[in-house]
């Protein structure tokens, strides 16, 4: 009896840790039925990272800007590389941007990189290599009339019209040869002109050419520019009597600047006292402002010269010089060839200076001459077989700027319409 107690207990003892070795599993969840009316668990969310969006930087590579978005570095030259066909990489601009989409395994899936409302690339990679789509919007082009009067700059004139000084900059570009808006425009002046702006839906993308533009001064004759396709098929700007506006010597070598001294044989040297010639234009502007050669020329100096610190001489065709004082930096050499308009140096103080300016000084046939004074050489007019064509094109221009944008009766100048 005792030994069958004994065998009980260790069968029992033994099936108690059979027990407790064998894993258990939690119960699973009651499962809705069709007619329960209970919604399904939701899927688990995509934890793909969101896509990184990069702005281009003043004087940034596309390829740097990738590797910036996380992009790695052969990838980055992989999808550059694949673009080069259709975006010129010396052509960005800051402000550009870049959308990386995340793809499997750390890669790119897809890259967006928009340079303007209008103009759009999208590249994906397909068989190891990159593929480019190029998007491009539908551009509007509208010829718009604006007029306005110079109450302090023609800048601020401008801007008041609510028109960005990328505007003003062509608009000044016209009379350039013409007209010193540093030393010749004044409070009261007009102007008026046709210009295209560019949309793609209601955003501005930019402006085009414009068409004419006319500026009123007092005491001078009114100007005007007029574009006008040549022979070729480009348009050049002549004024009303079909003379190009292009001449020889630009009025002035700084942009948007203003005449703190001008011409005389008898001034009051502010450095070495008494009256002595000034046989210049100074113009005031701050360090580093770009200077320009006003026409064509070479190079005969550029050095430092005594007073007038650093300075840079051209000589040009019809026995003209040019010279530019008190230089801060040159970005010319000696016996070098310029164009009109190239910057050759920056604005400085070097010399016998009490502030920042350009001395600049004309000389023709040896002798220094007024540069505001200066008859220079005209331009090319057009030619005899398309003159009927631009008289034609003219006075329509003429009598559309007239219904859209008319002078006030006040305007000063002569030739008003």
């Amino acid at each position: 009896m005792k030994r069958s107690y004994c065998l009980a207990a260790a069968v029992l003892l033994a099936l108690g840790v059979i027990g407790v070795a064998v894993r258990t599993r939690a119960p699973e969840p009651p499962r809705a039925r069709p007619d329960s009316g209970q919604a399904p668990e939701p899927a688990a969310p995509d934890q793909r990272p969101a896509p990184i969006e990069i702005v281009l930087k003043r004087g940034e590579t596309l390829e740097t800007a990738l590797r910036r978005a996380g992009v790695e570095r052969a990838e980055a030259a992989a999808i550059v590389a694949a673009l080069r066909s259709s975006v010129n990489m010396r052509h960005l601009a800051p402000g550009e941007q870049l959308t990386v989409v995340p793809g499997p395994e750390g890669r790119p899936g897809e890259i967006v990189y928009v340079r303007s409302p209008a103009e759009r690339y999208e590249i994906r990679p397909s068989d190891h290599r990159w593929t480019v789509t190029a998007v491009r919007a539908d551009v509007d082009t509208r010829v718009v009339a604006l007029a306005g009067e110079v109450r302090d700059s023609l800048f601020a004139s401008i801007e008041r019209l609510g028109e960005a000084a990328s505007l003003t900059a062509r608009l000044v570009t016209l009379f350039e040869w013409d007209f010193d808006f540093a030393a010749d425009s004044l409070p009261g002046d007009h102007f008026r002109f046709l210009v295209e702006k560019r949309y793609v839906g209601d955003t501005l993308l930019g402006y085009g050419d414009i068409l004419i533009a006319q500026y009123s001064s007092t005491d001078r004759s009114l100007l005007t520019s007029v574009a006008f396709e040549d022979s070729g098929g480009r348009r050049k700007y002549y004024d009303a009597s079909g003379r190009s506006v292009r001449k020889m010597f630009l009025r002035a070598p700084l942009d948007f600047t203003r005449i703190t001294s001008g011409f005389s044989h008898a001034r009051h040297h502010p450095i070495l006292g008494g009256l002595r010639p000034h046989l210049a234009v100074d113009y005031g502007a701050p360090v580093g402002t770009p200077v320009r050669a006003v026409a064509d020329g070479v190079v005969t100096q550029a050095g430092r010269d005594g007073g007038f610190g650093l300075t840079i001489t051209l000589r040009h065709a019809r026995g003209y010089e040019t010279m530019y004082n008190h230089l801060s930096k040159m970005d010319v050499r000696r016996g070098e060839r310029v164009r009109q308009r190239q910057v050759i140096g920056r604005v400085g103080t070097t010399g016998l200076s009490t502030g920042p300016h350009l001395d600049y000084r004309v000389r023709k046939g040896g002798v220094l001459v007024n540069p505001l004074g200066e008859k220079f050489i005209p331009g090319s007019p057009v030619t005899a077989h398309r003159r009927q064509a631009f008289s034609v094109h003219v006075q329509a221009l003429l009598e559309r700027l007239e219904a859209q944008a008319p002078f006030p009766l006040s305007a000063p100048g002569p030739g008003r319409s």
